[in-house]
């Protein structure tokens, strides 16, 4: 069992919906499809994990548009803070990682 099986949504209001496109071009819809597909890498951000904790989600849109999301979990919901494309090297870093993961 995995912990999306106990998300059932996103938390958006008006300030984390349209931030994201205003600096990264990146939408709302695009964030939630990186959830469900695969692969996703999820890590602890222990960094920003001050007031609440904090993650990184690397993954993919359905149309393959990788996508490096900073979110927080709010009980059943995902919170996104912040989503932009990969950099080259989350890309690489992710591409590898992907690719080590099916030889296992």
């Amino acid at each position: 069992m995995s912990w999306l099986d106990n998300i059932d949504g996103f938390e958006w209001d008006e300030g984390n919906s349209t931030k994201n496109w205003l600096k990264h071009k990146v939408t709302i819809f695009e964030c939630e499809e990186v959830f469900p597909n695969k692969p996703l890498i999820v890590e602890d951000d222990e960094s920003h994990s001050n007031l609440e904790k904090r993650l990184h989600a690397r993954g993919q849109t359905d149309l393959g548009r990788k996508l490096f999301i900073s979110f927080t979990l709010r009980g059943t919901k995902i919170r996104v803070i912040s989503a932009r494309p990969m950099d080259r090297r989350e890309r690489n870093d992710y591409d590898k990682e992907i690719k080590k993961a099916s030889k296992i």
